[in-house]
């Protein structure tokens, strides 16, 4: 007598359920109150990437020395790493919270 499911039931079997677990409800429930009449409105926000661009500019060639002779009296790469953990004064500015002013579901 056979125990086991032949070896092509499984892979089959998984074929079939796993679409069934991507097909359930999303976890935020959907109310649908037919007393109220007022639309619900979302004010969506654009900001373009392009106020903050830089155009491609042509920079000096110096040698390799000089470039890492100048970055050592920076305080090397350290403290490049530095800057790049600071916030800028533009981008802290601009900044919103895209979630203000909604409530929790």
């Amino acid at each position: 007598m056979h125990l086991l499911p032949p070896r092509w039931l499984v892979p089959v079997g998984l074929a079939m359920v796993l679409p069934m677990a991507f097909a359930q409800p999303s976890s935020v429930p959907v109310t649908t109150d037919s007393k109220s009449t007022a639309p619900s409105t979302v004010t969506l926000g654009y900001r373009s990437a392009f106020p903050d661009y830089r155009a491609y500019s042509e920079q000096p060639v110096v040698s390799w020395r000089e470039a890492n002779d100048s970055v050592g009296r920076l305080g090397g790469w350290r403290e490049y790493a530095k800057e790049a953990r600071l916030p800028q004064a533009a981008d802290a500015a601009a900044t919103t919270d895209p979630h203000a002013g909604r409530a929790k579901p």
